[in-house]
């Protein structure tokens, strides 16, 4: 009978550990830090950029004429020309951020510029285009290069499509490529252009702009509820498989209906709430000149990508 007993409470205790690690496995993770670069000739080079040893992801913003049969063309204000004429030459530096462990994507939009889609069969070609020129290896405007993903900053014109195009994408993913989707839709909820490609899943980050939307952002003053109540909404609203960012202004000129919030009311009232959300991806920053000036990125990152403990379920890659 002792024998028995004992090898019943090994079961038994062997049977409790197994539910005990069933039910709170945990893993640990941090915040990511996203900046927009390529609108402000001052905000140096990509490399540069990239050696500051702040950011994860760099999104070059923007390639703002396409759809439609347009000729495809970015602006990075300068950097090189509105033709893609001289962009070959950014190819060295992006390789140089990848090699840095820096992600690069490709931003689709902007607040200018000539974009939409007119059906979904024109999405597809789109699709085809982007993969062919930025994801594919294959030489294309910006150089022989393989960027990280592409951002659908979507701010202007038609909400027909965007989700085709998204779609289309994700079809490469699903090829075993290896890049990201994200989207970067204002606060509130639905976002006019990209609410469908949203609900849809496609997307891997959601970087939400929580400025120039009075409804869903901080108030001067100290009043932070009107930006967690949206930041609750989002990280219920989005798929499981996206990780929502915060995204913020690095000044206060670039968001005349408000919205930015200094780095220390971040630190201290923001950034340990919404840490505490399974699906909390990091911080998005527009844009790197401004920060460049202000340094605003230095003064919050330590706290952004603090490693914390989440119940198991979703991992930052």
């Amino acid at each position: 009978m002792g024998f028995k007993r004992q090898a019943l409470s090994l079961v038994l205790l062997s049977l409790l550990t197994f539910s005990w690690a069933k039910k709170s496995p945990q893993e640990v993770t941090g915040g990511k830090i996203a900046i927009y670069w390529g609108q402000n000739k001052d905000e140096g080079t990509l490399t540069a950029t990239c050696d500051t040893g702040n950011y994860d992801i760099v999104l070059l913003s923007f390639l703002n004429k396409f759809g439609c049969r347009r000729t495809p063309s970015g602006n990075f204000d300068c950097h090189c020309g509105n033709d893609w004429s001289t962009c070959e030459e950014l190819a060295p530096e992006i390789k140089h951020c990848q090699e840095k462990g820096v992600k690069v994507f490709l931003s689709l939009g902007g607040p200018s510029g000539d974009y939409s889609l007119c059906s979904s069969s024109d999405a597809v070609v789109v699709a085809n285009y982007l993969y062919g020129n930025f994801l594919s290896g294959e030489s294309g405007p910006l150089g022989k290069v393989t960027l990280d993903g592409i951002d659908f900053d979507i701010q202007k014109g038609s909400n027909l499509y965007w989700d085709c195009l998204a779609k289309e994408l994700q079809s490469f993913k699903d090829q075993n490529q290896n890049f990201y989707l994200s989207a970067a839709p204002r606060c509130f909820i639905p976002d006019y252009h990209l609410n469908q490609a949203i609900k849809k899943g496609y997307f891997d980050y959601i970087f939400v702009k929580f400025y120039n939307s009075p409804s869903c952002q901080y108030t001067s003053g100290g009043i932070t509820t009107f930006l967690l109540s949206s930041w609750n909404a989002w990280t219920s609203f989005v798929p499981s498989n996206s990780l929502v960012f915060l995204g913020l202004p690095a000044a206060p000129a670039v968001a005349p209906l408000g919205g930015y919030v200094a780095p220390q009311v971040v630190t201290s009232d923001i950034l340990p709430y919404i840490m505490n959300s399974s699906n909390y991806g990091g911080i998005v920053i527009w844009d790197r000149s401004l920060d460049n000036q202000t340094q605003f990125t230095q003064k919050i990152k330590d706290q952004a990508k603090k490693m914390v403990v989440l119940p198991s379920g979703k991992a930052i890659y």
